[in-house]
Formats: C-alpha cells, structure tokens, sequence
C-alpha cells in the first residue's frame, strides 16, 4: 500500500469499534475514596493526567500489535516519546474547534446510531447498557467521539482546505512509487445466487429455470445490482447489491477461475451450477497485472500527494497553535513539539503580578496560572 494516512498518524483515534479502549483507564483512588489524577500537563483550562498518557500509550502499542506483533514492541520506543505530544495536539484542535463554533452533535448521533446497528443494538439505551458491562462511562465515550469529529473538521476546515494538488505533483508521485503500485491481475465480481431447495426441486429444475429467466433479464437491460437485490439468496445481495470484491487469480476454484477472467468488464457469466444452486458471475472489473496508467488512479494518487503534504503542513499549524495557546508541562514529561514561542509558566511575587497579568492579556485569556 502506497496511501498512508496521516491524519491517522498524527491524531490517533480515540475511539474504536468498541468500548475497551475507553475502559483502559482505571482511576486511581486515595483511602477516603477521592480519585487521584497527577497532573502532567495544562492545555489552555484543560488538564492532561498520568492515567491520560497511560490510556493513550497502552492504545498506541495495542495499535502497534495489531499492524505487526513482531516489530511492535521496538516500534512503541520510538512511537512513545510522541505519546504527550499527540494528546497536547489533541486538546489544541479540540480548543480550536470550540472557537471555531464547529457543532459535531448532528455527526454524533449519526454515529451513534450507526454503531448501534453494527452491534445489532435496537436502541441507545442498549448502546449504552453495552457500555456500563464493559465499565466505561457513556457520556465519557460520547465526549470523546465529540472530540473527533471535532478535530477532524478542524483539520479539514484550517489545513486541508489551503494544500493544492498540481499535475507535477501528481507526476512525481506516480514516478517515485510505481514499485509500490505494481498489482497482479485480478476482477471484481458481483453475484446473483438462486438456491436449489433439494426437497421440492429435486432435479434443480425450478431453479435452473428461474436462472434462465434471469438471463434474459439481464439481457433485457435490467441492472445486475438490481436484479441481485431483489432475486438473489447471495449474502450480499440486500446490502451490496451481489458485490463480491475483488478476486487475485490462484483464489477461485479453477473452473469459475477460467470461466471468469476471460471476461471483459460488465460481461456475466451463463448461470453455473454449484453446491449452493445456480450462480450468475459479473465481471464488474477487470484490472490487468503492472503499473495501473496515472489516469486511471488520479484520484488515489491525489490523496496520497494530499496526505503527505499535510504531514507538514498540519505541523506547522500546530506550533501556531501551540503559540497562541498556554501550555504548561510538569517538569520529567516532555512535549516533543514544544515551541520556543509558547506561552511559559509565570511565577511572580506580589509586586510583579500586575506586570504578569498585563502580559499574559495579550494571549487568549485561559484562566490558569
């Protein structure tokens, strides 16, 4: 894969399909039952805590497992000295969304809902009845889904909005990681099944017949997707209209392998008999083994030239950030983004807390000596 995603690199999601990242922090508690939280850091009125680094660390290295448990371990000791760093980024756009006026309320219920129906939940009471199992707080998790959405659109709003694309770019892209686009032929197919009931059909006959008919409506110009959803038993006829996905040559069994690589794009097969019952393959596409041409994957190639100059370019917005923005970090944690224009801890005496008070007006007031 040649796309890397560097909003992903830079502000790692908070959130996960699931609750268990959220339930990572267990606050710690004093005898008398008062939660404990070392401050580690101030993001304008906003605290970063140990058990804060501590989730986002544990978050990175499970992240760093799941790419490759090999090399993980090795990964997260470089990864790590940035962990601070990713949290201060993440208050500073959240911040600056709250400036902004950037709303993400109409986005969190769309994902809400959109969670609950993948975790087949019928309401959001359930959703969060799902929550409290796992020991994670809802609202706590809302508030972070909120934080996302709320980065996300701050990215997009102040920083990728500004980067141009040009043709070169484009060009030199391509030229740099032809070895990396090399593919071997494959085809994305599509599916129409008609099942055989072995009890009423015992000669498959009905279903032969009912494939056929098939046939000739796809000949009559019917749409495959929609012929698929309303006659196909396939698993992914409802939803995907028979879509399939793409398929390497060496993966199907050798008969359907030869019947459908020959096949140009939105070519069908005849119906073919198999375990299931009757199934009619579409070739909905046919990519050729080599350097797909430059023209056929601009708009991949586009977002790869985007990613990578956002990579800077989001940095760079960040230290602005961090410039107008009051930081202060406890001494033994360090920012490895730390800008030698921020805002420092001011500690006065009585005489000169007048001339403190003049200088830190100039910022944003933020309310935290």
């Amino acid at each position: 894969m040649f796309l890397v995603s560097v909003v992903q690199e830079f502000m790692k999601k908070i959130l996960v399909s699931s609750f268990l990242v959220a339930a990572l922090a267990v606050p710690m508690f004093a005898g008398d039952d008062t939660v404990v939280e070392e401050i580690i850091a101030r993001v304008n009125n906003q605290i970063i805590t140990r058990a804060d680094l501590r989730r986002e660390s544990e978050q990175v290295l499970d992240q760093l497992k799941q790419q490759d448990a090999a090399t993980a371990d090795q990964k997260f000791v470089q990864r790590q000295k940035d962990v601070l760093r990713d949290l201060i980024d993440q208050q500073l756009l959240v911040d600056k969304g709250a400036d902004l006026g950037i709303s993400a309320d109409a986005e969190l219920i769309k994902r809400l809902d959109e969670m609950r129906k993948q975790m087949n939940l019928a309401s959001m009471d359930d959703l969060e009845n799902e929550a409290k199992k796992q020991g994670v707080s809802f609202e706590d998790f809302k508030q972070n889904m909120k934080n996302q959405i709320i980065t996300q659109r701050v990215i997009s709003q102040e920083v990728g909005s500004h980067i141009q694309i040009t043709k070169d770019e484009e060009q030199k892209f391509y030229d740099a990681h032809k070895s990396e686009m090399e593919r071997p032929e494959q085809v994305r197919l599509s599916e129409i099944l008609v099942p055989v009931d072995a009890e009423k059909d015992p000669n498959a006959t009905a279903a032969q017949q009912k494939a056929e008919g098939i046939i000739a409506e796809l000949k009559a110009g019917k749409k495959f997707d929609d012929v698929a959803k309303a006659e196909s038993a396939g698993p992914t006829a409802k939803e995907q209209g028979g879509d399939l996905g793409y398929f390497k040559r060496g993966v199907l069994a050798k008969q359907l392998e030869d019947t459908v690589f020959p096949l140009k794009e939105g070519e069908y097969t005849e119906p073919i008999r198999t375990k299931q019952g009757f199934v009619i393959i579409k070739v909905t596409e046919h990519q050729q083994s080599g350097v797909p041409p430059l023209q056929q994957i601009e708009p991949k190639l586009q977002e790869a030239v985007y990613m990578e100059k956002l990579e800077p370019t989001l940095r760079t917005y960040l230290t602005k950030l961090r410039e107008e923005a009051y930081i202060d970090v406890k001494p033994g944690y360090i920012d490895t983004a730390a800008s030698p224009n921020e805002t420092k801890p001011i500690y006065t005496t009585s005489a000169d807390s007048e001339h403190a008070k003049s200088k830190l007006k100039k910022k944003k007031k933020f309310g935290i000596i």
